[in-house]
């Protein structure tokens, strides 16, 4: 069965300390905006493997694919829309 975008936001938040988490998609291909303080100092591919690291197995059965915005707070406080 094909995970939801709420089901993919719950799996990140249950493995990765977010202050906000936006998940949209089709069932395959999701699209996220992810604010953690844990991506603090962090460059952009760190950052992703956090992530990646959340959903473990997920990202091989279930998830086609997952096109993200990583950010601080900060960095989500300063510009929300891009």
């Amino acid at each position: 069965m094909l995970p939801t975008p709420e089901q993919v936001r719950q799996y990140i938040a249950e493995s990765l300390n977010c202050e906000h988490i936006e998940v949209q998609g089709d069932g395959s291909h999701f699209e996220a905006i992810i604010v953690s303080p844990a991506f603090e100092g962090k460059r952009l591919i760190a950052r992703h493997q956090l992530v990646y690291s959340s959903l473990g197995e997920r990202m091989k059965s279930e998830i086609h694919a997952l096109s993200m915005r990583t950010l601080t707070p900060a960095e989500y406080e300063a510009n929300p829309n891009g």
